[in-house]
C-alpha cells in the first residue's frame, strides 16, 4: 500500500513543464514540491504562480535538497544526459523529456548510472500511456488488419521562433530529435526493431534538420515511412496509418492532444463480415496522458515496480534516431 505521495521537483522552467505539472497536480500519488532555475528570480516567480513551496536558484541546489524524491527534466535535449545522470547520482528518480539524450552513447551512460544506483528513470513518451495505445495494440494482436505491411507516421508544425533552442545543433535540436522521435517510437512499438534505415533531410543554415523523411525496414518485409518537420502548417499536424494484408488503421492524433479531445481510431477490417470491409470508428474517451504517465511513474517508485517504458526501449529508439541521422548525412542505407 502506498504510504506517501511522490515529491516532485521540476528541473527547469521550459513551457512543456506546465503539462507535466498539470499531470502531477491531478495525480493522487504525487505532489509538486520544488522548482529549480538558473535564474533565482524566475524560480521564485514560477513557484509563486503555481503555489510550489520550494524555489531553488540552481539545479544542483535542488538535487542536494531532501525536499524531493524525483525530478522531471524538461531541459534542452543536449542537457538531458548530464542532468539525468547528476539527479540519479544525488539519489533522485528521474522522468526526463524525450529524447532521453543526444545519442546512444549518452543513453548507455544513463542506463549504467541507473543500474548502479538502483533508481527509476524513464523517458517521457507520454502518448504511450493513453488508453488509445492499448486499444491499438489490441487490434493489431487480434489480427484486425491481417499481417502487418506498412506503417506511416507523421508529425510536424511550423517552428517560427528563431531563438528556440530546437534550432540549436549544439543542443541536439532538429525536427527528427523533436517530433520525429515520436514517429520512430510509434513505428518501433508497432513493428519491432528495424533491420536497416534510410533517410533524407533538409538542413537549416545552423545545421539542424528542418524536414526529414525516413524509411525503416523491419523483419518479414514490413516497412515504415516517417516524416517530421519544423516547416509545415498551419498548426501542428500528426497522423498514423497502419496497413496490413486485410485492412488498415488510421489515427488522426496519435501523439499529442488536448486532455479533452477523444481519440478516433478508424479501422477498415476485411475480416468483419457484418461490416463487409466498411470502415468503422472506435472512439476512445478523453484522457490526460501526462497525468497517466506521472501516476504510473510515481506508482513504480512508491511500490518498487518496473516502469512500463524501459531505458532499454529508450536505447532502441536512440539507436534508430542515430542511424537515421547518419543515413541522411551520407545518403547511404544504414544497417542496424
Amino acid at each position: 500500500m502506498q504510504s506517501k505521495r511522490l515529491r516532485w521537483g521540476v528541473l527547469g522552467t521550459a513551457r512543456i513543464a506546465d503539462k507535466v505539472v498539470y499531470g502531477i497536480n491531478l495525480s493522487a500519488n504525487s505532489v509538486l514540491t520544488a522548482i529549480a532555475s538558473r535564474d533565482p528570480g524566475m524560480a521564485r516567480d514560477w513557484a509563486a504562480e503555481r503555489n510550489v513551496p520550494h524555489a531553488f536558484g540552481s539545479y544542483n541546489e535542488m538535487l542536494l535538497s531532501d525536499a524531493i524524491d524525483a525530478v522531471y527534466i524538461p531541459l534542452p535535449n543536449g542537457l538531458h544526459k548530464e542532468w539525468t545522470v547528476k539527479a540519479l547520482q544525488h539519489g533522485k528518480h528521474v522522468l526526463c523529456e524525450k529524447p532521453l539524450a543526444a545519442n546512444a552513447v549518452e543513453v548507455r551512460e544513463i542506463i549504467s548510472t541507473a543500474d548502479a544506483t538502483g533508481l527509476k528513470a524513464m523517458e517521457a513518451f507520454m502518448y504511450r500511456f493513453h488508453p488509445a495505445v492499448a486499444r491499438l495494440q489490441q487490434l493489431l494482436t487480434e489480427g484486425a488488419i491481417g499481417d502487418l505491411m506498412v506503417i506511416r507516421a507523421s508529425f510536424g508544425f511550423r517552428l517560427l521562433r528563431p531563438a528556440d533552442i530546437r534550432w540549436s545543433a549544439g543542443m541536439a535540436g532538429g525536427a527528427l530529435m523533436d517530433v520525429g522521435s515520436y514517429c520512430v517510437n510509434n513505428a518501433r512499438m508497432v513493428g519491432g526493431e528495424p533491420l536497416a534505415v534510410n533517410a533524407s533531410s533538409v538542413l537549416s543554415s545552423g545545421g539542424v534538420d528542418i524536414n526529414t523523411v525516413g524509411i525503416l525496414e523491419f523483419p518479414n518485409g514490413v516497412l515504415s515511412a516517417i516524416d517530421c518537420s519544423f516547416e509545415t502548417g498551419p498548426g501542428a499536424h500528426q497522423g498514423l496509418v497502419i496497413s496490413g494484408t486485410d485492412g488498415r488503421i488510421y489515427v488522426a492524433n496519435p501523439f499529442s492532444r488536448d486532455e479533452n479531445d477523444p481519440v478516433h481510431i478508424v479501422v477498415n477490417d476485411a475480416h468483419d463480415s457484418e461490416r463487409q470491409g466498411a470502415a468503422y470508428t472506435i472512439d476512445i474517451p478523453p484522457a490526460d496522458h501526462y497525468h497517466l504517465m506521472v501516476e504510473h511513474f510515481a506508482d513504480a517508485v512508491l511500490n518498487d515496480r518496473p516502469v512500463a517504458y524501459t531505458l532499454q526501449n529508450s536505447l532502441g529508439n536512440m539507436l534508430v534516431l542515430d542511424a537515421l541521422k547518419e543515413a541522411a548525412r551520407t545518403g547511404q542505407r544504414v544497417t542496424m
